[in-house]
């Protein structure tokens, strides 16, 4: 499927209150910059932004670590990474022949350590002297963007040292002068209480316009397109409703299992780190009302409404809508407990009580050790009211079915009714498909890219205000407290690599449903 533009329909369709212009020279502090996520995410998307000029001039990267000993120890902790994660690879040689070619030493020199540890204030202090001539070599004009790429349990810690030595400290959103701005990343908190707590801790510190809850979900080009798929065409929005739509399914199915990360997903385990943020954040985008324009106030506004509204699971609930799994051989894992209970799969079935979705019942799963690695949202649009076809035709027409693929072939699949060629009316459905990559001849660009320029340019759209991730807690927070109660609720084994457990299916069965297939 190819994309044109139609004789005189004017520019392509952009937002009100998309992102423009340059971001502002900045410092980025990476706190956990030797940590996985530095590693795999944060630095290679800084790099590919470097790369490709989209980086602020001037910019400067502090990384703050115990292991962060030397600005020439780091620079090799990153190269090495970016040789393995880099979206754009090979990286450059180390001295290129035109040195002033946006390569790997351009980059380099932009790189500083400062070892200590996030409870010392000493350390603090001395990472506040080494910023203050960081920003008078490099120019940065004292705008500070702090990233907190560390374990969630030191987001306290961190947020009441740093505020004790001056680095946090709230700035109203429109005085003049250089701006100081934090990230956070998921999941914040562990629970209700504790994302309370945290959230409260940093408005001590902070203004909500300085606080950036990230979902790297949220920045991938197929989620973002969502709302553009629905308000930019006509054709959408009065299909949009209850009484078109049969059912929706959200899958995030991963082939990969806990790869030597058990310690973590024994305390997370995959309500909290999956559904708790990305499925509920894609739930809410799929399913929030038209907003007034496209600014990051409207867009929020609205989908705070529908996490609103999802159905409350009351602890008796629990057992008739959602399916625990965990896949074989998970207990031979690195970290993990030979007896443990930690849930690598699950699935379950909610509703939205508003106006536009009373009564169609939502699918959300996820898991680990699966068929395949896909992201994908399914709308299962209602059966035709009668067939005018002869019996066979009739039995094979499939309801259509609009599939919005978020990862990994991105793009967008619309399933119809066809008929079959040759002589008699046989039917069969056919799709659709737009793929991304095909269309536009490149690859979407990695949601932290994305990200990151939203931030250094101010722009909270994409990111979590605080009574979203709040609210999102309030709604897995029964399902969490249910099965951590144990009870009667069964903890079903999967082989790795099939569907899942088979008890999910259950879920779909009661309503005449199936899930869709993951390949």
């Amino acid at each position: 499927m190819h994309v044109r533009t139609a004789p005189g329909s004017g520019p392509p369709f952009v937002p009100a209150g998309a992102p423009e212009g340059a971001p502002d020279p900045c410092i980025l502090v990476l706190f956990g910059a030797t940590g996985d996520l530095a590693r795999r995410k944060i630095v290679p998307a800084l790099y590919e932004l470097f790369r490709s000029g989209a980086l602020p001039e001037p910019f400067a990267l502090v990384g703050f670590s115990r292991s962060a000993r030397t600005d020439e120890g780091l620079r090799a902790r990153f190269r090495a990474g970016l040789e393995k994660h880099a979206r754009t690879r090979p990286i450059e040689p180390i001295e290129p022949i035109e040195i002033e070619a946006r390569g790997w030493e351009r980059f380099a020199r932009r790189i500083h350590a400062v070892p200590g540890d996030v409870a010392d204030p000493a350390s603090l202090r001395e990472l506040g002297k080494r910023l203050e001539s960081v920003d008078r070599g490099a120019g940065t004009g004292g705008n500070l963007l702090l990233y907190f790429a560390t374990p969630p349990s030191a987001f306290g810690v961190l947020l009441n040292e740093l505020r004790e030595v001056g680095l946090l400290r709230p700035r109203p959103k429109h005085c003049a002068g250089p701006w100081l701005r934090l990230i956070l990343e998921k999941p914040i908190g562990h629970d209700l209480g504790s994302a309370r707590e945290l959230n409260a801790l940093a408005r001590q510190a902070l203004q909500e316009h300085q606080i950036y809850r990230i979902d790297h979900y949220l920045g991938k080009e197929t989620v973002q397109n969502i709302l553009v798929l629905r308000f930019g065409n006509a054709i959408f929005e009065p299909l949009w409703n209850r009484n078109h739509v049969d059912h929706v399914q959200i899958t995030m199915a991963e082939a990969i299992g806990v790869e030597g990360r058990g310690s973590f997903y024994e305390e997370t385990g995959v309500v909290r780190d999956v559904v708790q943020n990305h499925l509920l954040q894609v739930l809410a985008l799929c399913t929030m009302e038209p907003p007034v324009d496209f600014g990051p106030y409207e867009i929020r506004n609205m989908k705070s409404q529908v996490l609103r509204s999802f159905r409350p699971l009351v602890a008796g609930e629990v057992a008739a809508h959602v399916v625990h799994g965990q896949y074989a051989g998970y207990r031979d894992e690195p970290g993990v407990h030979p007896g443990s209970r930690t849930p690598t799969y699950v699935a379950l079935k909610t509703h939205i009580d508003n106006w536009r979705w009373q009564g169609v019942p939502f699918y959300l799963r996820a898991g680990k050790c699966l068929a395949a690695r896909v992201t994908e949202v399914t709308f299962h649009f209602r059966s035709i009211p009668t067939c005018l076809f002869d019996e066979a035709a009739c039995a094979a027409i499939p309801p259509n079915v609009l599939k919005i693929r978020i990862q990994p072939d991105e793009g967008i699949s619309l399933r119809i009714a066809s008929k079959v060629p040759g002589e008699g009316s046989g039917v069969d459905g056919v799709e659709m498909d737009f793929s991304y990559a095909e269309t536009f001849d490149r690859q979407p660009p990695d949601a932290y890219e994305r990200l990151l320029l939203d931030c250094m340019r101010g722009d909270q759209t994409l990111f979590g205000r605080r009574d979203e991730v709040e609210l999102s807690w309030e709604f897995v927070d029964p399902v969490l407290a249910a099965w951590e109660a144990g009870g009667d609720l069964p903890l079903c084994s999967y082989t790795p690599g099939s569907q899942g457990p088979a008890q999910a299916d259950s879920l779909l069965f009661r309503n005449g449903h199936r899930w869709q297939e993951i390949r």
